[in-house]
């Protein structure tokens, strides 16, 4: 069964992934700071979970090389319309008009 978090579980649980990471790649609030051009106060609120906006999300991640991050949120395309149109086979057989039923009109004829 899966867990139900709140908006703000789940931005402090990805602040916490993002100060792991700057932490494994052995930067300082200020180097990441100085990477993105943001001030420390503002990376150290987006590792609390304190609130940040979208872009100072995609600096930190990109200061801290983890772009490939963002690829895991496109889904996978795995069937593509077209290529089944292309594999379709031929047709086998040809079906004469049905007589229209009683009540309907004829289609015209141009």
């Amino acid at each position: 069964m899966s867990e139900v978090h709140t908006t703000d579980e789940l931005v402090a649980e990805l602040g916490e992934q993002l100060r792991a990471q700057r932490l494994r790649a052995n930067l300082t609030l200020d180097d990441v700071a100085k990477k993105t051009g943001m001030s420390i106060n503002a990376v150290r609120r987006l590792e609390s979970g304190a609130g940040s906006t979208l872009a100072s999300f995609v600096s930190v991640v990109k200061a801290l090389n983890r772009e490939a991050w963002f690829s895991t949120f496109k889904p996978a395309v795995t069937v593509n319309p077209l290529q089944l149109l292309a594999q379709r086979q031929p047709r086998q057989r040809a079906y004469k008009r049905r007589k229209p039923l009683l009540g309907t009109p004829e289609p015209q004829k141009d």
